[in-house]
């Protein structure tokens, strides 16, 4: 069989592998990029992507229910051409990953480039469709894939993932959303705003990974009035015709097809990495340091989504980088990770940044809270529902984390986050310009509430400035 002799062999060349690329390549070392599967990212074929295009649209289209206040007429008969929504977030989707691959795989000969599912061999051996490659280091950057149970699968293609609903050309008239997390939600509300009847289900009691309980109380009865939520009980799906019935505890419905948004599982299955010769967890997950990406000791590195932690773009890109760069040095570099992001795009955003509240001691922790229903800049946006909680160490006022569902809380969770990596204190924070009116001025009123509550107060109070001397 052909065997070809490589520094660095790269499984997969969605985002994690990319950026991994992108520290070997300029590295000099000898490489081959393997993908099996629809080249592309995740985010740009099947997530982030599409998936905010869809969002837009169907966002855009519910503004007219509150034209009626600006004096617009005729806003009640407004109406929509799905079809020509679902072609337009299309089109922006294949524009998305045509970029991708004209910035990447497009530009690779077949010799580094291999298209085909990898499987190990030995330690150092992947073979692909008859091919070898015998690596010094090995990245595995295999990716994810939405998890559909078993017994579901029978039930053909009423059951659907967002590996397959930016494939619709019309969206059916009733869908059941099993799992509301990011996806869930986003999809859900979504087509809920398109014109589809939607009823919700997740066997948690909170949704879009909400810690905080008054976030997530908010955020429930908020999105409950966009369609029904079911709450702290497992869904079943049995057959009734060509429908679907869907029920969880005393809650069922009839519906034409589900959403099956019950999380992502690791490609791991087809690698036959029991050949690898590496430690994995009990769930198959191959043992790993998350500041090297080196699995224990080994030659062999992880990113992205297939280890299954953080699986969001930025980490993917964050981890690949660090697993490229150990894959081609002579030493193994530990490297800080970012402070935690996580922003779902429902209507208003959840957003989750730092520490999560489960994570914190209430005995130590301060929280400053603010609704937005007096935001200035919210009432004239017509989106001033949400809540807004941000946490501190209460002796020190150093700002540890925060929760929200509120607008614009995608600019509101950035800005937060870049503050935690800084290590800044409330104190701090408040000695900072706030403009008027804007959204940012809820986050100063947070801070406020929350600067009440810390031990460490500024040496020059927060409403005077700053000497020079």
């Amino acid at each position: 069989m052909e065997e070809k002799q490589v520094d660095v062999a790269i499984i997969g060349s969605g985002s994690a592998g990319l950026y991994a690329l992108g520290k070997v390549k300029p590295s000099g070392k000898s490489f081959v990029l393997i993908n099996g599967g629809e080249p592309g990212t995740t985010c740009a074929r099947v997530g982030c992507m599409p998936s905010k295009a869809l969002i837009q649209a169907a966002e855009d289209f519910h503004r007219k229910h509150i034209l009626g206040r600006y004096g617009v007429e005729g806003h009640k008969e407004l109406t929509l051409d799905v079809e020509e929504t679902m072609e337009h977030v299309r089109d922006l989707r294949d524009n998305f990953v045509d970029r991708v691959l004209s910035n990447s795989t497009d530009n690779m000969s077949d010799e580094v480039f291999v298209e085909g599912y990898a499987r190990f061999v030995d330690p150092h051996t992947l073979e692909v469709d008859g091919k070898r490659f015998r690596a010094e280091k090995i990245i595995i950057a295999t990716g994810s894939r939405p998890v559909v149970p078993g017994p579901w699968k029978a039930f053909g293609d009423r059951i659907i993932t967002t590996d397959d609903v930016f494939e619709l050309e019309i969206l059916p008239e009733s869908i059941a959303v099993i799992g509301l997390g990011v996806i869930g939600l986003e999809i859900g509300q979504s087509m809920a705003r398109l014109g589809t009847d939607v009823t919700g289900f997740d066997m948690l009691d909170t949704i879009g990974g909400l810690d905080d309980p008054e976030v997530a109380q908010l955020a429930i009865q908020t999105l409950g009035k966009e369609f029904p939520i079911h709450l702290g009980q497992a869904a079943e799906i049995t057959e009734e015709g060509d429908k679907l019935r869907v029920t969880a505890g005393e809650h069922s419905v009839l519906v034409d097809k589900v959403l099956a948004s019950l999380g992502r599982r690791p490609n791991l299955d087809n690698l036959a990495i029991e050949n690898a010769g590496i430690p994995m967890d009990e769930r198959g997950i191959p043992l790993y340091n998350r500041n090297t990406m080196q699995i224990g000791d080994s030659h062999i590195f992880i990113a992205g989504d297939v280890d299954g932690e953080r699986q969001l773009l930025h980490e993917a890109g964050d981890e690949g980088r660090i697993a490229g760069h150990n894959a081609t040095s002579d030493s193994i570099d530990a490297f800080k990770r970012k402070t935690p992001l996580a922003i779902n795009f429902c209507d208003p955003n959840i957003c989750h940044v730092g520490s999560r509240w489960s994570e914190l001691d209430p005995e130590t922790t301060a929280v400053g809270e603010i609704k937005f229903n007096p935001v200035g800049r919210a009432m004239i946006m017509g989106k001033n529902t949400g809540i807004l909680r941000v946490y501190a160490d209460k002796q020190s006022g150093r700002l540890l984390g925060s929760e929200m569902f509120c607008t614009k809380g995608e600019n509101l969770a950035h800005l937060l986050a870049w503050c935690i990596q800084q290590e800044l204190t409330v104190g701090q924070l408040l000695q900072m310009p706030f403009y008027h009116p804007v959204i940012e001025e809820a986050l100063q009123a947070a801070l406020y509430d929350l600067y009440h509550k810390v031990e460490a107060k500024n040496q020059t109070p927060i409403t005077e400035l700053i000497p020079l001397n």
